[in-house]
């Protein structure tokens, strides 16, 4: 058993990005919180479905195996709630459930990306079989990459949160300090996960040995993909890629030293 397991990824933009793996442990202790609010959603929902039913029934007498059609539908249900708790906020919190955030943990693709509808079902149809006599947890414990059978299928990664807080060992023009305050007001910079930020910034620390072109086309392209993440509309006229993306990392920096 290994524990913090470094991994490195390289995303469609070739950056490479060092991740540690969340581990048993830390995955162990977000299920069990999951698996707790789980636990009292389907609580609520089968006393409300129950109290729902009687009153049908009563409403109802002459439809034969009204009961049965009922509780078959109450099933169908349950197994929507179970597989769309994770399904929904995994996509919606950026890889994150309830107890994933509690642990500080969350889910990657294999590229670095975050997960999709995809990912996030295929994820949770398959974890009641990686529940089944713990085999998730020995395919956790036994895999190079800690991952579980969810994880195979869908391409995914489980990572420990690290808010990747640096020293600026690159220059940094003016006018990119200067939008830096003023991005928190235009775009949404709470958007920015760590692996967002760490490829800018292993961007604005090799940009120096690469070719102009290569440059250019690599910075525009991080440019267009972390614009779309912050939900930026308008830059400033005359803004190059690489000033946008300096102004970037130093809101994503400031924004980290503040919590």
């Amino acid at each position: 058993m290994r524990f913090f397991n470094r991994i490195t990824l390289q995303t469609p933009e070739s950056v490479e990005l060092e991740f540690t793996l969340a581990g048993i442990g830390n995955r162990a202790f977000a299920l069990l919180l999951d698996y707790i609010v789980l636990f009292l959603t389907l609580f609520l929902f089968w006393i409300t479905w129950i109290a729902f039913s009687i009153q049908l029934v009563e409403a109802f007498k002459n439809i034969e195996k009204l009961g049965i059609w009922l509780f078959a539908i109450a099933f169908l249900l349950n197994f929507l709630i179970y597989v769309g708790y994770f399904v929904f906020f995994e996509v919606f919190w950026q890889g994150q459930t309830p107890g994933k955030r509690y642990a500080k943990i969350r889910v990657i693709r294999d590229d670095g990306r975050r997960v999709g509808i995809q990912q996030a079902t295929l994820r949770a149809l398959l974890r009641s079989i990686d529940d089944t006599l713990f085999i998730g947890a020995f395919l956790i414990i036994l895999g190079k990459r800690e991952k579980r059978l969810g994880d195979m299928v869908a391409g995914t990664l489980v990572i420990q949160e690290e808010y990747l807080v640096a020293t600026i060992n690159f220059p940094i023009s003016e006018q990119a300090k200067q939008l830096s305050k003023e991005l928190p007001q235009m775009a949404n910079i709470s958007n920015l996960l760590p692996d967002d930020f760490a490829m800018i910034r292993e961007y604005l620390q090799r940009r120096s040995a690469m070719t102009a072109n290569a440059s250019a086309d690599l910075s525009l392209q991080i440019a267009r993909q972390v614009r779309n993440v912050i939900e930026l509309e308008n830059l400033p006229e005359g803004l190059t890629a690489d000033l946008f993306l300096e102004a970037v990392y130093l809101a994503y920096q400031q924004q980290s030293s503040t919590y």
